[in-house]
């Protein structure tokens, strides 16, 4: 039987002020859309700079992830940053360097 992969995921800008919450099949695909604009005028993503990958969450069933996905969307920012920090407390960077297209994922991979 195929394995699934459906991810929710946030996203920060460098002053991390600004979280963005978003699912994906995708996650290298759509981290490099909202860094070049999805070929859309403007985004959320591109106006306000959220390219930077600080959680992530991945589901086998798409129903999940929209679910986790709207959960989270639901939550006070604090509750967010608890989240966040109780997988990554430093805030590191997951898709690493975002100058290198596509964007390195090493945290995908181990």
């Amino acid at each position: 039987m195929k394995q699934h992969n459906y991810y929710t995921y946030i996203l920060t800008n460098t002053s991390k002020k600004i979280l963005y919450v978003g699912v994906t099949n995708n996650i290298e695909r759509r981290l490099t859309e909202h860094y070049f604009g999805n070929n859309q005028k403007s985004t959320f993503t591109t106006k306000y700079k959220c390219y930077y990958l600080v959680w992530f969450e991945r589901h086998q069933y798409i129903e999940h992830a929209i679910e986790r996905e709207k959960e989270i969307k639901g939550w006070l920012r604090e509750k967010k940053i608890k989240l966040i920090e109780s997988d990554n407390p430093t805030w590191r960077f997951l898709n690493g360097d975002i100058t290198e297209w596509p964007p390195k994922l090493t945290a995908l991979s181990s």
